[in-house]
């Protein structure tokens, strides 16, 4: 694909899977939930074209990368996916380089605690949809969208083993994904029990937009298939044990120079975060912010547009 190259890296107990391409600075991209290194090989190739070095790793539980027992949410913790990150760093740079660091969704949660766990080895981090989350006294974010939300908000759906995994596999991999990424209601994704997506119940037809193609979800169901949802799933599984470990950062700012990247339809932008990106709670928790970007449309769309 347009000469990006594929290996496997170990690091941190793991096999990684990452996608690269060009030389130079490098630029660490990590794609969000239920993606893959696949997201960014627009950014990759662009990059790579402007004198920069690439780098596209498939997380933890995701596409080619083995190694990571799936079976046990509690492998799924921050501090083992930002340790994944200096492990493959650790790999793959000199010693004590630092690099540039792009995350979407679950990839800049990541980023953002591996900026505020290890800003010695970020020079510099731009993330897309999620700002940075500072820990809530209240409980974690599965806590709070239960008290919000209610029982079939995807977060607490979510939590039983086995449970989303029966759903999906009803409902198949390559539909969940075409329902997943082209959601586009005011509401958030609710999955109701046995009948999938409350904005897109049952056998409801998904027409793909423009941006997306039936070549993209074919790739990334091909990979799900053959790893199992499960991987990603314990992403959001192991949040409550996220908001134990996290308590001693409570108040903690993260110091690297960051830019932040929204869509105006994000489900992000407008039911969590509007208030903490346009307040002084964003500013606050991150001193170094030095740009805040919304843009027309959503976070997906963003990603797989914009990068053309």
């Amino acid at each position: 694909m347009e000469g990006i190259q594929h290996k496997t890296v170990s690091a941190n107990g793991l096999n990684i899977h990452i996608a690269e391409k060009g030389q130079g600075p490098l630029v660490l991209f990590l794609h969000g939930f239920p993606e893959l290194w696949y997201s960014w090989r627009h950014q990759i190739v662009y990059l790579a074209d402007h004198g920069y070095r690439a780098v596209a790793p498939d997380l933890r539980g995701y596409g080619g990368t083995t190694g990571a027992p799936v079976n046990d949410h509690t492998k799924f913790t921050l501090h083992h996916l930002a340790g994944d990150m200096i492990g493959l760093l650790a790999a793959i740079t000199s010693e004590g380089e630092k690099v540039f660091v792009v995350g979407h969704d679950w990839g800049a949660i990541i980023a953002w605690y591996l900026c505020m766990f290890r800003p010695d080895r970020v020079k510099a981090l731009v993330t897309l949809s999620v700002p940075f989350v500072p820990w809530n006294p209240n409980g974690d974010l599965v806590q709070l969208s239960r008290h919000v939300y209610g029982e079939e908000h995807y977060m607490v759906r979510f939590q039983e083993p086995g449970e989303i995994e029966a759903e999906v596999a009803k409902m198949g991999i390559p539909v969940f994904l075409k329902k997943f990424f082209t959601h586009r209601d005011a509401e958030p994704y609710y999955i109701s029990k046995g009948n999938g997506f409350r904005h897109s119940p049952g056998d409801t037809p998904v027409t793909l937009p423009h941006w997306l193609s039936e070549e993209d979800i074919e790739y990334f169901a091909r990979h799900l298939v053959n790893t199992g949802i499960t991987g990603p799933v314990n992403y959001y599984r192991a949040l409550h044990l996220n908001w134990e470990l996290t308590a001693a950062w409570h108040g903690a700012k993260v110091n690297v120079p960051s830019k932040y990247i929204v869509g105006d339809l994000d489900l992000m932008y407008k039911m969590f975060a509007k208030d903490y990106i346009h307040g002084d709670g964003f500013k606050r928790d991150v001193p170094l912010l030095e740009e805040i970007v919304i843009m027309k449309g959503y976070a997906m769309y963003i990603l797989y547009l914009k990068g053309k």
